[in-house]
């Protein structure tokens, strides 16, 4: 089922990602904290995507198990990172053969060690040039994008962020995943600048239950999210509870979200069970 559809559904979708395993331990890790979460009947899952190496080449493995094993529609993550326009398509081509047809665009982060990015010379720079081409390539995928509630770290402003998530809209990009954020009010802030420039599609929140407060510090520095202060007090006053607070606050974040009437939530499970199914078991309740 293609994800737009999701969303008429009449009620919250609720989705999972995950990262790319590195080892066969880390792989059977990422299997079987997905069993566990199976329970809560997602609407989709995604993996992350591998910049380069046995990563990228096992995604198809991953999402191909996902569909068929756990009967749950994977969303295949595909960046500009190392990635030529024969590459992108042999990718496209594949993901297709599968039957995989859910594709969340990504520019991408520039390899480890590197400052900036720079894509190939035949590739693209930007993630609206990915999509126009998956869309080209394969008109019948669909295709989301990523949002940034407190704006891109490359960003020249957060208007001008938005200005871009509508160009990758107006690529063919057909709904927004949220980055990580801890604050509501910086996604209901984003969203009501998205509908003021016009764009419509669903933007669906992105929450990560702080489990490792040094963890969740180098994400935030590296995405140019924020942790709320008083959070931030409380998390480094009782290290022996980061759990408890984190899972508390990404309760109450998901609730006000619910409230609010967001068209899903998507949960960053950093392949861990126990965390999300705490909160999910607390939220049901």
């Amino acid at each position: 089922m293609k994800v737009p559809e999701l969303f008429q559904k009449g009620e919250p979708t609720l989705s999972f990602e995950f990262f790319p395993p590195k080892t066969p331990e880390q792989e059977e890790r990422l299997f079987s904290t997905l069993k566990a979460l199976q329970r809560f009947d997602p609407d989709f899952v995604s993996v992350t995507y591998g910049a380069m190496g046995r990563s990228r080449e096992m995604s198809f493995t991953w999402v191909d198990r996902i569909k068929r094993q756990y009967a749950i529609e994977p969303v295949a993550h595909l960046t500009c990172v190392n990635a030529g326009r024969d590459d992108i398509a042999r990718q496209l081509d594949e993901f297709d053969r599968l039957g995989v047809t859910n594709i969340l665009a990504l520019r991408g982060d520039p390899p480890e060690g590197e400052k900036d990015f720079t894509p190939p010379a035949d590739g693209f720079k930007l993630a609206k040039e990915l999509v126009a081409f998956i869309k080209q390539r394969k008109p019948h995928f669909t295709v989301g994008v990523a949002g940034f509630p407190e704006g891109h770290p490359r960003s020249a402003s957060l208007d001008a962020d938005v200005d871009y998530l509508k160009q990758k809209i107006a690529a063919g990009a057909e709904y927004v995943i949220t980055q990580l954020f801890f604050d509501n009010q910086h996604y209901f802030a984003f969203l009501k600048r998205c509908r003021q420039a016009g764009i419509t599609v669903p933007i669906v929140p992105g929450l990560m239950p702080i489990t490792n407060l040094g963890q969740i510090k180098k994400m935030t520095a590296m995405s140019g999210a924020s942790i709320p202060p008083e959070l931030l007090a409380r998390l480094e006053k009782n290290p022996m509870e980061t759990l408890k607070i984190g899972g508390q606050h990404t309760v109450a974040q998901a609730h006000g979200l619910l409230t609010a009437g967001v068209p899903g939530l998507h949960f960053f499970v950093l392949n861990q069970a126990e965390p999300i199914s705490t909160i999910l078991s607390q939220l049901n309740s």
